[in-house]
């Protein structure tokens, strides 16, 4: 079995809470951020570099941006510390708050802000949305990192719903639970594993999602324009007819994210080794669970591999800190557990990247991450800075 990153313990397909001593694994030493996974073949390396050369490729309004979007290329946010990391670009969604339920405010534009617009075409002046004044619920939404993700995608359903009982068995007060959502790709109901929210379950529909969401540029299963604002009738002038992905490139994007490698792991070994004893015994692996295997896969990279995300990629309550946002049968105080790996290269955290530091983001915790936060604050110093040298070696 080939595995990635640090080596811990994994019990017939179910994660278990225990940290055994961490190792690189073979290449791991040399690898960098925003490098292919390891022993691809060539093939899938001419794939790699040509959804990576479309992920940096800036779009204009003749090839389909617009007419509102966000940015005009996928590594104008996903960019740090390379080529499908994070950014400090924190988004902005929105909606309305009612006794009967949350309200995305579809009508207006909701609930995604696209803050740009193409600016005048015809008749037609497109301009950035605005949270409309009915709106009082805004929330942040962070850029995330795309390393590993392929690893991620690659993880089989069932892996995730067992993960899901084995937690409500061991440890029910912080069980999570899986988000099903529609994948429009295969045109069937999924185990959401992507997003703050687990609102996406594959990394084919983040693909064309995302193009569309962020672009403004439809496709072959997200055919259908935004409407700016809400207003359908602006759509007139779009000056180019959809689909508008002519060359492919959600597929390319795809590539591209299922082959980038995970984050490069560093060792745990020394005083880093005991802060991951402290990082368990507090209870913080009980949602941040160091390992999961992918399932069987064409790729031999991402076939039947272990890896470290410290992460269960679930849903859970996470009172105070949720943002508000309900998304399919997410509700509005729940989030996806945010993997760790990597975290040392983040500069900003949480899911609208509120916390500046590591321990910061801890004692943010709420809901069912609250007893892990106040265990954290009740420890020594000493075993503070140890848990913190673990974290900072993910």
């Amino acid at each position: 079995m080939r595995c990635y990153g640090t080596v811990m313990r994994f019990d017939v397909g179910v994660l278990v809470g225990t940290l055994a001593l961490a190792v690189l694994a073979p290449d791991a030493a040399h690898a960098r951020f925003g490098g292919p996974l390891p022993d691809l073949g060539e093939g899938d390396l001419a794939s790699f570099e040509e959804g990576r050369n479309a992920f940096r490729t800036t779009e204009d309004a003749d090839e389909g941006l617009g007419p509102v979007f966000n940015d005009s290329s996928c590594g104008a946010c996903h960019r740090v510390p390379a080529v499908g990391g994070a950014s400090r670009v924190v988004e902005t969604r929105f909606g309305r708050a009612r006794l009967s339920g949350f309200d995305p405010l579809d009508a207006l534009g909701g609930s995604l802000i696209q803050v740009k617009g193409i600016g005048t075409v015809d008749t037609c002046d497109y301009a950035g949305e605005v949270v409309p004044a009915i709106a009082n619920v805004t929330a942040g939404r962070r850029t995330t990192p795309l390393f590993g993700l392929g690893l991620v995608d690659a993880v089989p359903d069932a892996t995730l719903v067992q993960l899901a009982a084995s937690e409500r068995q061991r440890s029910p007060q912080t069980a999570g639970r899986v988000h099903m959502v529609a994948d429009a790709p295969t045109a069937s109901t999924r185990v959401g594993r992507f997003g703050w929210k687990a609102q996406v379950a594959t990394l084919h529909h983040f693909s064309g999602e995302a193009y569309l969401m962020e672009m403004g540029i439809t496709s072959e299963f997200f055919p259908e324009e935004q409407c700016p604002q809400g207003d359908c009738a602006a759509l007139a002038c779009d000056p180019a007819d959809d689909p508008e992905d002519e060359d492919g490139d959600v597929e390319k994007f795809l590539a591209f994210m299922r082959l980038l490698a995970p984050p490069p792991s560093r060792p745990i070994e020394g005083r880093a080794a005991d802060g991951a004893t402290v990082f368990a015994r507090i209870g913080c692996d009980d949602c941040h669970r160091p390992e999961l295997q992918t399932g069987t896969s064409d790729v031999a990279a991402l076939d039947h591999v272990t890896f470290q995300p410290y992460s269960d990629f679930l849903l859970h309550d996470m009172g105070s800190l949720g943002d508000g946002i309900a998304q399919g049968d997410a509700r509005e105080g729940e989030m996806r557990t945010a993997p760790l790996w990597g975290i040392r290269r983040q500069h900003r955290l949480l899911h609208d990247g509120r916390a500046t530091s590591i321990a910061d983001a801890i004692l943010q915790h709420d809901g069912q991450g609250a007893a892990a936060s106040a265990a954290f604050a009740a420890l020594e110093p000493s075993d503070q800075r140890l848990l913190l040298r673990f974290l900072r070696r993910l």
